[in-house]
């Protein structure tokens, strides 16, 4: 009679050990509080749904396809096809370079639930085609401001370069320009004209500047990520632009067959 008891013990230790062969181990300190996706820091609230110094389990990662299976031909000549047939970048923005630049940011569209992946993806179209106006522009129109600001010393300006917006989210500033270029690997202040002359490194700084400043903001809803892109035009400052925006995201969700999700406006 013993022996069934011995197999049911060999089998509850078998799948005990599959279980945890799952999970890592945090490496969390006594202080710090450890979350369920293995990360760990003190006091943030997203923590606390996790386990300290304990097994915690890697984030699900989008089971939605990839980035090239949601960006199709179709729907990247729906937008490029909007513009004018005088706009230069009808002949400069293209999706094979868009899928080029994305090959170096793998976490574009690729975390959270299916419906996730989508709303980011149209959520980056939307200000893009805001910003470019349905991929027409590859500059800024307005190009009298060098857009320097002299506070950031460690990108300080090149005299006689601008720093005026440039392609598909028209990156400004010189402290956009400089760690941009840094991190993709062009002279971003010494050469940023190079950003509205290869379209690779174009898409390559909007998504630079995606990731950095917009992606850790996608969870508190498309106004937020208005906000991250131009503050100024929240809080009434340009509600015809927000508007706008909001109009064409909407677009791209139901195109996507996905919720808007809360909080359109910021």
């Amino acid at each position: 009679m013993a022996e069934p008891k011995i197999q049911l013990l060999l089998a509850a230790l078998l799948l005990a050990a599959t279980t945890l062969s799952h999970a890592q181990n945090c490496g969390c300190s006594e202080d710090l509080c450890c979350s369920k996706y293995g990360y760990h820091g003190a006091g943030d609230p997203s923590y606390d749904d996790g386990c300290q110094s304990g097994p915690c389990y890697s984030p699900t990662s989008s089971d939605g396809g990839s980035v090239a299976d949601m960006v199709t031909e179709q729907f990247f000549d729906n937008i490029i096809d909007q513009a004018a047939t005088s706009c230069e970048g009808k002949d400069f923005y293209t999706r094979e370079a868009f899928l080029d630049a994305v090959d170096e940011y793998s976490s574009f569209g690729q975390e959270g639930t299916e419906d996730d992946s989508k709303r980011e993806i149209a959520a980056f179209f939307a200000h893009v085609t805001h910003e470019t106006n349905y991929f027409c522009y590859i500059e800024e129109v307005e190009k009298s401001l060098s857009y320097c600001d002299t506070s950031y010393l460690e990108y300080p300006c090149v005299p006689g370069k601008k720093y005026y917006g440039r392609g598909p989210l028209q990156i400004s500033w010189n402290y956009n320009y400089g760690p941009a270029g840094k991190d993709i690997g062009f002279d971003g202040l010494y050469l940023p004209e190079i950003v509205s002359r290869d379209v690779i490194i174009s898409f390559k700084t909007a998504l630079w500047f995606w990731m950095n400043n917009v992606h850790n903001v996608l969870d508190q809803g498309f106004g937020a990520t208005i906000r991250a892109i131009n503050s100024i035009e929240c809080d009434g400052g340009n509600t015809v632009a927000v508007n706008d925006r909001v109009k064409i995201y909407n677009d791209y969700c139901n195109q996507f067959g996905v919720s808007l999700g809360d909080n359109l406006y910021c």
